[in-house]
């Protein structure tokens, strides 16, 4: 497992993404699937440094391990934010036109859909979010 932690500031959505492609780069993940990935992952830090700690901020904490047959990804975040749970929100009626649906929601809806799992424990005083996607494909 490999550890990665930083101030968790949108300043550093770029270092995150680093750290993850670097790893999967490593394992031969499939571009389309580490785009998937890289998505999600925006998704969640973005969330983490907007909304987890008040003006004050605070650290965040990614930590990606492999695992074989099938080669998967698990990819965690953790923050010792406000605790929140992203996978409570209603999904989006996305039947409904952009101007109808309520503001929010989306992003969390389209990690739920792109990955294998999302797993959201909170412990420790922390907010833990799991992700995991097979990396072939």
């Amino acid at each position: 497992m490999k550890r990665l932690e930083t101030d968790a500031v949108r300043e550093n959505l770029s270092e995150i993404l680093a750290f993850i492609d670097s790893e999967l780069e490593n394992a031969d993940c499939p571009l389309k699937v580490m785009y998937l990935i890289d998505i999600a992952a925006e998704e969640i830090f973005v969330n983490i440094a907007s909304y987890a700690y008040g003006p004050e901020g605070g650290k965040a904490a990614i930590e990606i391990e492999l695992e074989d047959e099938p080669k998967t990804a698990v990819i965690t975040f953790r923050d010792s934010g406000i605790p929140y749970n992203p996978l409570e929100k209603e999904d989006p009626d996305i039947t409904l036109s952009a101007e109808e649906r309520q503001i929010g929601g989306l992003g969390i809806f389209m990690v739920k859909k792109s990955m294998d799992s999302v797993i959201y424990d909170h412990s420790d005083g922390q907010n833990v979010l799991t992700i995991r996607k097979v990396l072939e494909g």
